[in-house]
C-alpha cells in the first residue's frame, strides 16, 4: 500500500551533493508538480558530484544545474523548514540534525539510510556501479512509498 504524497518535501544528507539532490531531482521527475521538492545538507562545502550527475543522467533526470545549501542557508533565503510537510534524512548525520531542528514544529522526520557511494571503487567503473546502486535505492523507495511515477507528460 502506498501513501498520499505531501504537499512538501525537504531531502537532506551530509553535503546536500550527491544523495539529496539526487532524490529531490528524481521525485521532481517521477512525480512532477505534484509535490513541492526541496534538497539541503548539514553542510554546504561540496559541489554536486559527477558521478552523481551522470547516473541520474542515465534515467533523464538532470542534476548539473543543482547548487547544494545547507539547512541553515535554506532558512537565511528565507524558506523556513517549519513549512515543510515532510522531511527524509538520507544520513545519519542529518537524521540527527532535523531532528534537532524540528523538536519544535509538529513536522514528521522520516530517516531513509541511503548508501553512501563516494567511499566505493577505484575505478570509474566501480564508482559509477556505487552511484548506480544509490540511485536505484532512492528510485526504489520513493515508488514503494508513494507509488509509480504520477507525472503528467
Amino acid at each position: 500500500m502506498t501513501l498520499p504524497l505531501p504537499q512538501s518535501i525537504l531531502f537532506c544528507c551530509d553535503h546536500n551533493a550527491v544523495r539529496s539532490p539526487m532524490a529531490e531531482a528524481i521525485m521532481k521527475k517521477l512525480y512532477g508538480q505534484s509535490t513541492y521538492v526541496q534538497s539541503v545538507g548539514v553542510r554546504n562545502d561540496l559541489e554536486v558530484d559527477g558521478y552523481a550527475i551522470c547516473v541520474c543522467n542515465e534515467i533523464g533526470v538532470q542534476l548539473d544545474r543543482h547548487r547544494s545549501r545547507s539547512f541553515d542557508e535554506m532558512e537565511h533565503l528565507g524558506e523556513a523548514l517549519s513549512s515543510f510537510d515532510l522531511v527524509v534524512a538520507l544520513s545519519p548525520l542529518s537524521r540527527a540534525k532535523a531532528e534537532e531542528l524540528t523538536r519544535c514544529f509538529h513536522l514528521k522526520v522520516d530517516y531513509w539510510p541511503v548508501f553512501e557511494p563516494t567511499d566505493h571503487g577505484t575505478n570509474r567503473t566501480d564508482k559509477l556501479a556505487a552511484y548506480r546502486k544509490t540511485r536505484d535505492e532512492i528510485v526504489d523507495r520513493l515508488k514503494a512509498t508513494w507509488g509509480a511515477d504520477r507525472a503528467r507528460s
